[in-house]
């Protein structure tokens, strides 16, 4: 096969305040107060950027999520901090996630719209449903909807959107000063959307976004999760502990994009991993192992507590998990982590103590600690195996984990030709290979926007 027609992974830093570890905020290295420094999030950017990964992406809930004693808790909302990385990196993706469930399709529309032109077609919006009452007291709800209800309004929330951001022609603004005629009133249409949850009528008051469409993310693994990302995802972030398992849900997820007459191979599914980075294995070993030394067991314990719908009380940290917990079917929260967490816990026998350990650097994502070179390995046995079409890389400590990475691990995924060298597009779609979604009110009206049109331009050279 020539070099460019190679398949290459597709890596995004998964950027968590001081790292995705619980523990990481305690070590001497590490800011406390980061996770509201936009000069520590800009480093973190450039740093990703330096290595030609493709994304960098935030993760979001419309709520205080767990106690604020265990670790830095409080974060900023994901679109704003990403303009502000827009201006401060010129290539890599920017990824928000934002919740279908408190938010309005109009609003959210035009924020991705927005971020999307800010910085010259490189947003990404991760769809999540939200569940728990935690989150819908903060909307004057007792509790969130059923699981297949908050799916189904998500469909309609991501449809409303998709025809909001095609309510522009991208010829429609035509910017004739001599006639004084801006843009052409006949390609700027309203939508009339009528859907089981949303009535809109648009049309969006932000032109049609570079990208045509920002970037669809999806992160859920429930049967729910995956219909919805056959159905709609280009990107699909997932957690996976065994290659086996990341082999039967890559080809599931696969299976069912076809199903619903998709490419297969438009659906990126990029599971998470938490790589310890070290010059010997013992010296990675050694690091992670200090970091879950530094964990407080007692918040560990009520959050994995809350995680199992358990009483922190049912939980000895020296004894396994009790008999008796419920089926995924019985959970309306985050189905499919619920179900990795108890098999993992099942499977090794883990004591509440040992569990804690293994969840305390990425909340059940794979961590593996080792040497560049067997990060890389790992990292390639994964994609060669059809496990994964990349990553995201969720770095225990930041910056120091994400430098390591960048620097250290993917200079021997280049050499290996499974990583880009450069960037090749101005575009996120460009880092993914993904084509500019068509308009659907305009496109064939008076021909297709010219190939190249979705990075027309870069931060900068307006």
């Amino acid at each position: 096969m020539p070099e460019a027609d190679r398949p290459r992974l597709h890596l995004n830093a998964f950027l968590m305040s001081t790292g995705h570890h619980e523990a990481s905020w305690r070590l001497p290295e590490s800011d406390p107060y980061a996770s509201t420094d936009i000069e520590h999030y800009k480093n973190l950017a450039r740093i990703a950027e330096r290595g030609c990964l493709d994304s960098v992406f935030l993760a979001d809930s419309p709520v205080l999520a767990g106690d604020p004693g265990r670790r830095p808790a409080g974060k900023l909302e994901p679109t704003v901090l990403l303009t502000a990385l827009a201006g401060a990196t010129r290539r890599i993706g920017l990824i928000a996630t934002a919740s279908s469930s408190y938010n309005e399709p109009y609003n959210l529309a035009r924020r991705f719209a927005s971020l999307d032109h800010v910085s010259g077609g490189r947003a990404g919006w991760n769809i999540v449903t939200t569940a728990g009452g935690d989150a819908a007291r903060n909307f004057g709800l007792d509790d969130s909807p059923p699981h297949r209800e908050r799916y189904e309004r998500a469909a309609d929330f991501v449809d409303v959107s998709k025809k909001l951001w095609d309510s522009w022609a991208d010829d429609a603004i035509v910017a004739d000063k001599e006639r004084g005629v801006h843009a052409d009133p006949a390609r700027v249409r309203s939508i009339d959307h009528a859907g089981p949850y949303y009535r809109v009528e648009g049309a969006l008051n932000v032109p049609r976004p570079p990208q045509g469409h920002p970037l669809l993310v999806q992160a859920g693994s429930s049967e729910d999760g995956r219909d919805f990302a056959a159905r709609y995802a280009e990107a699909v972030f997932t957690a996976q502990q065994s290659l086996d398992e990341a082999i039967a849900f890559y080809q599931d997820v696969k299976r069912r994009a076809l199903a619903f007459g998709r490419d297969p191979q438009a659906v990126k599914i990029l599971p998470g991993i938490v790589p310890v980075i070290g010059d010997t294995e013992a010296e990675a070993l050694e690091l992670d192992a200090e970091l879950d030394r530094l964990i407080v067991p007692e918040y560990a314990k009520q959050q994995l507590a809350r995680t199992l719908g358990l009483d922190p009380a049912a939980l000895d940290l020296d004894g396994e998990l009790p008999d008796g917990l419920p089926e995924e079917d019985e959970i309306e929260g985050a189905k499919s982590r619920y179900t990795l967490i108890v098999g993992l816990a099942r499977r090794e026998r883990l004591t509440v103590r040992q569990l804690i350990g293994r969840l305390g650097g990425g909340r059940g994502h794979r961590t593996f600690a080792g040497t560049p070179v067997q990060i890389a390995d790992t990292i390639e046995d994964w994609f060669a195996c059809g496990a994964a079409d990349g990553f995201n890389i969720m770095p225990a400590v930041l910056p120091s984990g994400l430098g390591a990475f960048v620097d250290r691990v993917v200079p021997i995924l280049q050499e290996r030709g499974l990583f880009r060298t450069e960037y090749e597009g101005t575009t996120l779609r460009d880092h993914y290979g993904l084509a500019r979604p068509a308009n659907r009110f305009f496109d064939g009206e008076r021909g297709r926007t010219p190939a190249g049109a979705a990075g027309r331009t870069e931060p900068g050279a307006r």
